[in-house]
């Protein structure tokens, strides 16, 4: 059974930074590609990144240039670096696996002064 585990999330101000985490578990790991998403109150979920098992990166057209998506398959971890962030992002924040099609938690962020 696939098991995903967020972390990261927190208060922080506009411009400011925050990585986020995503440990996985039950699943070969380094061949799966893997997605951040977000959902802010009232919206739909969104794609805001994508990394292939072979390394391929995806981005969302609005945080290009100021997210990283990156992975360890030796600590089975996706992670999301987010840096000069808006008020407009606050969201909670899910990890897919998109192979099993399984989410995590989720992780809020809330980007505010």
């Amino acid at each position: 059974q696939v098991q995903l585990v967020e972390s990261g999330g927190g208060l922080v101000q506009p411009g400011g930074s925050l990585r986020l985490s995503c440990v996985a578990s039950g699943s070969i790991f380094d061949i799966n590609a893997m997605a951040w998403y977000r959902q802010a109150p009232g919206e739909q979920r969104e794609l805001v990144a994508s990394i292939t098992g072979d390394g391929r990166l995806n981005y969302a057209d609005s945080v290009k240039g100021r997210f990283t998506i990156s992975r360890d398959n030796g600590k089975n971890t996706v992670y999301l670096q987010m840096n000069s962030l808006k008020p407009e992002e606050t969201a909670v924040y899910y990890c897919l696996d998109m192979l099993y099609e399984t989410w995590g938690q989720g992780t809020q962020v809330t980007v505010s002064s």
